[in-house]
């Protein structure tokens, strides 16, 4: 009988690991989504994701069938409940609250970088003026921001010229690479 329990055991919990990957992958919980994306949130939702460990992936454009649709809603449920798990029941709220604060950080983070003569020096290395600066900035922790800098210029396979880490409380900047 107790080899019954181990088996039943040991199968419940690989069948749970298994429903949880669908959800949690690769470190991130994953969202998916069909419509319109709402473009003036897009680039903070990126910002965060690092700090949240949430992703999101387009499943659909803007028309969808209701299979779709129902799947869609069903996993994200279960994606939600697992966020809820790890950062709490209103976890929600304070994300779609690090979503709206991220902007103003974002400004906050392009004034230490203009200050600072490591970036501006490395911006003529690649012949990039700084008001034209191209960059994707993410959060990594309440006061660090990791950018990166492109030059869309260049050549498709080395738009990407350098990343640096921004510290916005001490308005200090570290060269990555």
């Amino acid at each position: 009988m107790k080899k019954v329990y181990f088996l039943l055991l040991l199968c419940l919990t690989f069948s749970c690991k298994k429903k949880e990957e669908g959800i949690h992958v690769g470190g991130y919980y994953w969202i998916y989504t069909y419509g319109l994306k709402n473009m003036q949130t897009e680039e903070a939702i990126i910002g965060i994701s690092e700090k949240w460990k949430i992703k999101y992936a387009d499943v659909g454009g803007c028309t969808v069938s209701e299979d779709i649709v129902k799947k869609v809603n069903d996993l994200n449920k279960k994606t939600y409940i697992a966020i809820a798990q790890k950062y709490g029941k209103s976890w929600e709220k304070k994300y779609n609250e690090d979503i709206e604060g991220f902007m103003m950080k974002k400004i906050e983070v392009m004034d230490v970088l203009i200050a600072n003569k490591l970036f501006r020096d490395e911006l003529k290395k690649y012949s990039i003026e700084i008001d034209d600066v191209d960059k994707i900035v993410k959060e990594l922790n309440k006061d660090l921001y990791k950018v990166v800098i492109y030059n869309q210029k260049l050549k498709a396979e080395n738009k990407e010229c350098f990343s640096v880490n921004v510290d916005i409380k001490n308005r200090i900047v570290n060269l990555i690479k």
